[in-house]
């Protein structure tokens, strides 16, 4: 039994954290273990509240003291995953759970260690986004892959399978966005079997809730060179 552990980092989600939950549960099979790490990083609407009233839906329940970030959560998370493998779990349901088994499928037929999801390669739907988001992650795209000499069509897919210990949660620095560039970067070293599967995106809108902005662009530069170079 291949065994997975699902790090849910959230933050004031009280309108999707349960239903993304049950999508998680619902991906459970006689083939597949599934522990789902809850990290609230601090929430201040009924996030907590919701779910310490359904304990059945995750394995654990990680209280952040302080709202620190989802660098800071995804951290936490790591840390305490026990999987064979690690997948990130948002909790607004910009990706659905229902991609798990498009993920799992290069690592139960061909033994893949990291997994890379894309929105751009071939996805069965997308909704339409901002165009200067989507230049800035061409362009990062095209920068890791020019200094890893790989052919990944989007980095920054939230949805990143790897073994777990491809990526040591002790060696992580950053905690913004641009700590998703160092994760990848790391498995991405240490990995030895790599493939990338299309996923549909439901995006956000920036009055929905989107965070990510285009100055976010130059962490990401930095994160990427120095995790090659240095």
């Amino acid at each position: 039994m291949l065994s997975l552990s699902v790090v849910v980092p959230a933050y004031n989600e009280e309108a999707t954290i349960l239903q993304v939950l049950e999508l998680v549960s619902a991906q459970r099979s006689e083939d597949l273990d599934i522990e789902v790490l809850v990290v609230d990083d601090g929430s201040q609407d009924r996030s907590v509240e919701l779910l310490e009233a359904n304990p059945n839906l995750y394995t654990k329940l990680i209280k952040m003291p302080r709202n620190s970030g989802k660098g800071a959560a995804v951290k936490a998370g790591l840390e305490q995953a026990g999987g064979d493998y690690v997948l990130f779990q948002d909790a607004d349901l910009e990706y659905s759970p229902t991609e798990f088994p498009k993920l799992l499928r290069p690592v139960l037929e061909f033994g893949a260690d990291l997994v890379m999801s894309s929105r751009f390669a071939a996805p069965e739907f997308t909704r339409v986004a901002y165009f200067w988001n989507k230049v800035g992650n061409r362009l990062i795209t095209l920068f890791f892959n020019l200094l890893n000499n790989t052919t990944f069509t989007d980095i920054y897919s939230c949805y990143m399978l790897f073994k777990r210990d491809l990526v040591p949660a002790g060696e992580l620095k950053r905690m913004g966005w641009d700590q998703h560039a160092e994760i990848l970067s790391i498995a991405n070293q240490n990995a030895k079997n790599v493939y990338e599967v299309p996923i549909s995106y439901h995006g956000r809108t920036f009055e929905e809730g989107k965070k990510i902005r285009p100055h976010h662009v130059f962490g990401v530069f930095r994160t990427i060179l120095m995790r090659r170079f240095f």
